[in-house]
């Protein structure tokens, strides 16, 4: 069956938008609170879903009085798919684009998985744009104290041996059963068959099954190479804005024990809560949860300060 992105503009109560940035057309999920001159929220997924996996968040922020933009990441559901640029710096000149397409000169970036590696590295790389960041199921990626090895459960380094068999992942990643198998054992709560359906299909519009791969390919084999040092170093620069990190007490594919060990060192105002009976798929997982946790430190944290 024939796709295309528009098989990934999901009806709700939010609109869909394209803004340019950084050289690449991006789709954007917006929702818009009664208040003028709000502060902006951006969202950020991870692998190997699309915008969609925010849709319980979207208008729970939005009714709470803030500006949502959920993104497609390069690469991914309705925005471009070019062949370069899967690495995390190129990635947050992505995300510093769009808050400046939507016309705003700072957000809040919100991040799950590789959305969170992106978050992380937002404060680092793009200061000036980012009043403060959130990372479920992300620990950061600064590798000081914790390595990446040891931040990785152990079921998961042969799945991202999978992952880096170029065309085989590919053409595995657009099966029902490889995206259900991925998606549940990193999960505490299963994941339905219309769920997993929804990502499938996102996944087999053209190229977005090899360009839903390339940031994993990058994060996992990156670092020792010239430009994944240099990636590093800058990641360890201290965190100077409210920063909150969540993760779930049966995540799947992180090791939680390691999880808040480089970010406890370099956030000077860091909120580290781990959600109960949830997994790696946080914002699905356990919605009412992090609604609450991400609201409560919103207001809390960041805009009592503001």
């Amino acid at each position: 069956m024939s796709r295309d992105y528009s098989d990934v503009l999901v009806d709700g109560p939010w609109k869909h938008e394209f803004v340019s940035a950084n050289g690449t057309r991006f789709h954007v999920v917006t929702a818009e609170p009664t208040e003028k001159n709000a502060p902006l929220v951006v969202l950020l997924h991870g692998f190997p879903q699309f915008w969609w996996t925010w849709r319980e968040q979207i208008p729970a922020l939005a009714r709470a009085g803030f500006r949502v933009a959920a993104l497609d990441m390069r690469g991914t559901g309705a925005s471009d798919k070019p062949p370069h640029g899967y690495d995390i710096a190129t990635r947050t000149r992505d995300v510093a684009g769009v808050i400046r397409s939507l016309g705003e000169r700072e957000a809040i970036i919100v991040g799950h998985g590789l959305g969170g590696t992106t978050a992380w590295a937002m404060a680092s790389l793009q200061p000036s744009v980012t009043k403060a960041v959130a990372a479920l199921s992300a620990p950061h990626p600064a590798h000081m104290h914790a390595s990446l090895r040891s931040t990785l459960s152990r079921g998961t380094y042969p799945q991202i041996g999978m992952f880096k068999m170029r065309h085989v992942a590919e053409r595995a990643m657009q099966r029902h059963e490889t995206v259900e198998k991925l998606m549940n054992s990193w999960a505490h709560v299963p994941f339905d068959k219309e769920t997993i359906d929804v990502y499938v299909n996102a996944l087999g519009i053209p190229f977005a099954a090899h360009n839903s791969l390339e940031p994993v390919r990058w994060y996992t084999s990156a670092m020792p190479t010239p430009l994944g040092r240099r990636f590093t170093h800058a990641a360890r620069t201290p965190i100077n804005v409210p920063a909150l990190q969540l993760q779930g007490a049966h995540d799947g594919c992180l090791r939680r024990e390691n999880a808040s060990i480089d970010s406890s060192a370099l956030c000077f105002n860091l909120r580290y809560e781990v959600v109960p009976d949830a997994g790696f798929f946080l914002p699905e997982e356990a919605p009412d949860a992090v609604n609450a946790i991400l609201l409560d430190w919103l207001h809390d944290s960041v805009m009592k300060n503001a």
